[in-house]
C-alpha cells in the first residue's frame, strides 16, 4: 500500500494519466494521493473515481485555451480560472473530504507554501494550477496559486501530514519553478520528461502517455511486492 505524489509539470496532463494507467495495471493499492498543479487536476479526478483512460479522454479533449477568459486587471493575471472552476464542478465532489481516500493539494497561499486537506475541492486544485501572471489568484483562506513555485511535490508537507507512509513519486521533469522542493532521496520515483504542451496545443498526447506508462511500469516492477 502506497500513498501517490504527483508533481507539478506544466499542462502534463499526458504524463500524469499515463502514471495513473500503469498504477492501475500494476493493481497497486493506493491509500492516498498528494499532487501539485497538473498532478492536483488528474490526482483530483482519478480519487474522485474516474479511471486513468477517462482522464486522458477529459484533458485531452479540448485546448487549454478554450477554459480561459481575459482579466481586465492584467497586472493581477492575464486569465481568470472561473471558467475552469465552474468545469471541474461538474466532474468533482464539492469538498475534499468528500474523496474516498485522502486526498492533498500543493499551492502558495500568501507567499508561503501550503498543503490544503480540506475544504472546496474545485477551488483547491484550481489554486494549484494558477501560474502567477498568467492566472488570477484563488482566495482560500489567503490568496493562493501553483504550488509549483516553491515545493513541486509536497511531499514534506504531505509527510507532516500523514505520517511515515510509503510513497510513489511521479516527477515531471520541470519546465520552470522549484526543481523539486521536497527531499525525494531514498523514495522510489517515477521521471518523465516536460510535455512542451502550450495552452494551444498539448502535442504528441498519445505518445507522451504511452512513455510516462511504460516509465512506471519499470518502477513498480522493481518494487516490494509486500508493499
Amino acid at each position: 500500500m502506497r500513498d501517490l505524489v504527483l508533481s507539478s509539470g506544466f499542462l502534463a496532463f499526458a504524463r500524469q494519466a499515463g502514471f495513473l494507467a500503469a498504477v492501475e495495471e500494476a493493481d497497486l493499492v493506493v491509500d492516498g494521493l498528494v499532487g501539485t498543479s497538473s498532478g492536483a487536476l488528474a490526482g483530483s479526478l482519478w480519487c474522485a473515481g474516474v479511471p486513468a483512460a477517462e482522464i486522458a479522454r477529459e484533458l485531452s479533449s479540448r485546448r487549454p485555451l478554450a477554459l480561459c477568459s481575459p482579466h481586465g486587471a492584467v497586472w493581477r493575471g492575464l486569465f481568470r480560472m472561473d471558467a475552469v472552476i465552474s468545469h471541474l464542478r461538474t466532474l468533482l465532489p464539492p469538498r475534499i473530504e468528500d474523496l474516498p481516500r485522502p486526498f492533498g493539494v500543493g499551492v502558495v497561499r500568501n507567499g508561503r507554501h501550503a498543503l490544503i486537506t480540506s475544504g472546496p475541492l474545485p477551488e483547491a486544485v484550481a489554486a494549484s494550477m494558477a501560474i502567477p501572471r498568467l492566472f488570477v489568484p484563488i482566495h482560500l483562506d489567503g490568496s493562493c496559486s501553483d504550488g509549483a513555485f516553491q515545493d513541486r511535490t509536497a511531499l514534506d508537507a504531505w509527510r507532516a501530514h500523514r505520517g511515515d507512509v510509503d510513497v510513489l513519486v511521479h516527477l515531471v521533469d520541470a519546465s520552470s519553478g522549484a526543481d523539486t522542493g521536497s527531499d525525494l532521496s531514498g523514495e522510489p520515483v517515477v521521471r518523465t520528461p516536460r510535455s512542451f504542451a502550450s495552452l494551444w496545443s498539448l502535442g504528441d498526447f498519445d505518445g507522451q502517455l504511452a512513455e510516462a506508462k511504460s516509465r512506471t511500469h519499470a518502477v513498480l516492477a522493481a518494487l516490494d511486492p509486500k508493499q
